[in-house]
């Protein structure tokens, strides 16, 4: 297995078009470590670098240490399972395993080994006959899995295995990839654009935007603690609110106000505030850490409601604040009036601050220290 370790990457196409900008990160050996970000943000360049599909225009790729820059793909010893899984249909589950063992001409005995090796691992034995074409989803992602680590490689790169299922395959996928790749103990690259699949199976996660790195640490880090509103935006379901407040100092206390509402702030922002006071700042609160009332309590605002999605187990709220919508998740038998007003009150352990200049999170270095 290997640690894969980017010291400022650069990809740069014709045109001086740079997919990928300055970018460092290490991802340790057995880690299963995702690449996350929206299409077009260098994910795939990332990957196909590393691979070493792509030539790198500056920097260092290490495998444990060692730089890997003019090795050859072959040589460098990893494997990848892609979106469509690329099975050859008219061949056996057997055959479509064997296939890369064959191509570097090893022995029939020794292939035969290592698949059914391989099919043992992911329980295949009982379809190894099998036509590829008719297999199920399940079967042929443990396919495409199979024939991928049938190499012993040092490094898996998965890139979007299961983003083409639908809804209901796609959790059952992510778990039992999760458990498979656990299992397996090898090195994984996960790329997806998926925050779901990344929040649900990595134990770290590179989150990138527009060729650059945003933020990395573990999936709750980032949730928690988003280093800039790209970061805050992006992880979520559904996604954070956003909006321009002013910084009122009234009388040793602060307060938060826009037109659509004003609260104070409890001790632990004021203490924030006093120490890195800004007029002007960008407020994030998350749907779930808006919390409502029918009735009008202390440090509540009235907000009227523009629409309600009913989803069983959970209800979403639209609610109307100044020129822009803010959604507030709530339990299922929730379900206000639309044009109603009810108060809600923002769960200030879980609100952040961002800078209007340059987006950064103004109170990351104290939120990470509690």
């Amino acid at each position: 297995m290997a640690s894969v370790e980017l010291r400022n990457v650069w990809k740069i196409y014709k045109g001086d078009v740079e997919a990928v900008k300055n970018v460092s990160w290490k991802c340790e050996d057995r880690e299963f470590f995702s690449i996350l970000g929206p299409s077009g943000c260098g994910k795939s360049s990332s990957l196909r670098m590393i691979a070493g599909l792509e030539e790198i225009s500056k920097g260092q790729i290490c495998f444990n240490d060692k730089v890997v820059n003019k090795m050859r793909p072959r040589e460098r010893n990893v494997a990848m399972v892609f979106e469509n899984w690329a099975l050859y249909p008219n061949l056996s589950v057997y055959e479509n395993i064997a296939f890369p063992l064959r191509a570097r001409n090893m022995s029939k005995d020794v292939i035969d080994k290592k698949v059914k090796s391989a099919a043992k691992f992911l329980d295949l034995e009982p379809i190894l006959s099998k036509n590829a074409r008719r297999l199920s989803g399940g079967e042929m992602q443990r396919v495409s899995i199979g024939r991928a680590i049938v190499r012993e490689p040092d490094v898996l790169i998965m890139d979007e295995p299961i983003s083409h299922l639908d809804a209901s395959l796609r959790a059952r996928m992510r778990e039992e990839l999760k458990a498979q790749v656990s299992r397996l103990g090898v090195t994984t690259l996960y790329i997806t654009h998926d925050q779901v699949e990344s929040m649900a199976m990595a134990d770290r996660i590179a989150v990138m935007n527009l060729g650059e790195i945003q933020q990395i640490g573990t999936p709750l880090d980032i949730y928690h603690h988003p280093f800039n509103e790209f970061v805050a935006g992006f992880i979520g379901e559904p996604p954070a609110n956003f909006v321009d407040c002013d910084v009122i100092r009234e009388g040793g206390k602060y307060f938060i106000t826009c037109p659509a509402f004003r609260f104070e702030l409890n001790d632990v922002w004021a203490k924030r505030f006093a120490a890195n006071f800004r007029q002007r700042i960008r407020l994030g609160v998350r749907p779930e850490d808006i919390c409502i009332s029918f009735t009008e309590n202390k440090n509540c605002c009235g907000l009227e409601v523009d629409f309600v999605e009913i989803q069983g187990d959970r209800t979403i709220i639209t609610l109307k604040v100044e020129d822009r919508l803010f959604l507030s998740e709530v339990l299922g038998d929730v379900r206000p009036e639309i044009g109603q007003t009810i108060y809600v009150e923002f769960n200030q352990e879980h609100i952040h601050f961002f800078s209007l200049e340059d987006g950064k999170n103004v109170f990351f270095d104290e939120e990470t220290k509690n």
